[in-house]
This record gives C-alpha cells, structure tokens and sequence, in this order.
C-alpha cells in the first residue's frame, strides 16, 4: 500500500489549487468542476491532547485550541483533589471566563444532593481523595454559545451528573481544570481532551 504525501491538488485543466491540507489536518476545498463545493472547509477525525497528571497542581489548562473546534471532551481517570471544592471546568477566548455560567450538578446514589454553579461548568462535587471518572462533553451550539454535559463515576459508590452553558466573548481557546476556591490541590489521576471540528 502507498501514500500520496502533498498538500495541494490541482485541476488539471486550470492550474488551480483546488484542495489544499493545512498542517492542522484540515482541508479547503474550491471550485472543484461540476460540482457545487465552493470554498468548504473540511475538517475530519477526532485529535487528542496529551494526558496530563492530575497529581499535583491547583489547575489544568489545555491551550491553543484551534479556532475550527466545534466540540471538545474532557476526559477523567481517577482524578481526586486534597479538599472538597466544587471542581470546576472554565472555557476561555484570551483568558479564563470566571463568571457568566448556568449550570447545575447532581450526585445519585447517596441519596440526591444537587447545586447550581456560576463560576464555571461543575465536574464534581464531593470529599477529598474520592477518584471521579469518566467525562464530560463541551459543545458549540452557534457563534461562541456553548453548552456542556457529562456523567462521572466516583469511587465511592455514586455517580455525577452535570450540565451547563455559557457565551463566551470570542472564539474559544482554552481550557482549565480546577476548583471553585482555586487552592485545593490535585492529587491522583489524569486528565486528557479530544477536540474536533
């Protein structure tokens, strides 16, 4: 099997780029004859970041996301703190919006606890040391509107459910993982996203 390696294809018939793949893994395509695709973006396939160890820290941030993402999934392995903040995920176009979210979390299973959170988008909230996994699923709805969900299994016994939204002022480009009194520590686990346009 082969590989055609190139970033640009040509009509033969005009000499114009008509697909271009930009490094980022994304392609332009225009004017291609006898068909109606003109100046489409395409993009294709899911792109991981690189895990990083929840063991130490008061915060996680992913950076320099691309403008393209439509959607992004936080992903939880064992990820506990030293204290019993609410954890919290905060999005960001330059800087970390604080402020400006309606969400709400829910904890099933030791009876029904529930709480709503403006600082941020709620991934937990429990005691320290308790290792939650799973992950939550951040979307863009249109323009810089976007909302969230996701379900994380603690081990304890229970289960976290939360949900939220928030406007952003620009295009998002961050992304941080950290709590609501921003000086409880991490302290077991990883924590890794997958991005895609």
């Amino acid at each position: 099997m082969s590989t055609l390696s190139t970033t640009n294809l040509k009509n033969p018939s005009s000499g114009s780029n008509n697909i271009v793949l930009a490094a980022d893994g994304s392609a332009t395509i225009t004017t291609l004859t006898g068909t109606t695709i003109t100046g489409t973006s395409v993009r294709g396939g899911i792109t991981s970041g690189t895990a990083v160890a929840s063991t130490s820290g008061t915060s996680i941030d992913f950076t320099s996301i691309p403008s393209w993402v439509k959607r992004v999934t936080v992903m939880f392995n064992g990820v506990s703190t030293n204290g019993s903040s609410q954890g919290l995920i905060q999005l960001g176009s330059g800087s970390f919006a604080t402020s400006g979210y309606t969400s709400q979390w829910v904890l099933i299973g030791i009876g029904t606890l529930n709480g709503t959170v403006s600082t941020g988008l709620p991934w937990f909230h429990s005691s320290a040391g308790e290792a939650k996994t799973g992950h939550l699923v951040i979307t863009n709805v249109s323009g810089n509107a976007w909302v969230c969900s996701g379900v994380l299994r603690v081990d304890t016994g229970y289960m976290s459910t939360q949900a939220g939204n928030i406007t952003l002022s620009g295009t998002l480009d961050r992304i941080r993982i950290t709590t609501a009194n921003g000086t409880d520590t991490f302290d077991a686990g990883s924590i890794n996203i997958l991005y895609e346009g």
